[in-house]
């Protein structure tokens, strides 16, 4: 059942969608060889980044924690570090799997009570929650989402030398 998020969750899905356009429009035009290149002696790549977003965030804050879906949760155990693609694996699969990932998400979200407690916290990975609240998610999300559009930026620039330019 949808339900209508209030205006504050609304207010921020739409800073997180920002965000998200920001990902996506930052890689905009970049071939599979540039997205899959290393940019930063850490070794990461922009597929790379785009994986963990997908996998390590909008799955797993929103599908694990916020609503604790069993299967969600199973798998977090068996993946690889999603920082790491597979030459095999398509540029547009992983894209994909972002779009997918976001789009469940904010399913998710706009199915939620008002506030409801978290579903499951992995305790084992972090200790006790220092996140509470679908709102805390939220905020948490757009966190981490802009921090790595930021990083997305530099390596973009690096890579090309494009600029994001935020404002006109």
């Amino acid at each position: 059942m949808t339900t209508t998020p209030d205006p504050e969750v609304r207010t921020l899905l739409s800073f997180l969608a920002g965000q998200r356009r920001h990902v996506l429009g930052a890689l905009d035009g970049l071939g599979a060889e540039a997205l899959r290149r290393p940019v930063l002696p850490s070794g990461w790549s922009c597929l790379g980044l785009v994986q963990h977003l997908a996998l390590d965030v909008e799955r797993f804050w929103f599908r694990a924690v916020l609503i604790g879906d069993k299967d969600v949760i199973a798998a977090l155990d068996d993946a690889d570090d999603a920082w790491q693609v597979g030459p095999d694996v398509p540029v547009a699969d992983v894209l994909g799997r972002y779009r997918t990932e976001v789009d469940l998400a904010d399913a998710v979200v706009t199915a939620a009570a008002a506030d409801p407690p978290l579903a499951w916290w992995p305790r084992h990975l972090f200790g006790e929650p220092h996140l509470h609240t679908l709102r805390d998610i939220l905020l948490h999300v757009i966190t981490e989402t802009a921090c790595h559009a930021g990083h997305l930026d530099a390596a973009r620039e690096l890579i090309d030398g494009r600029q994001w330019m935020v404002l006109p």
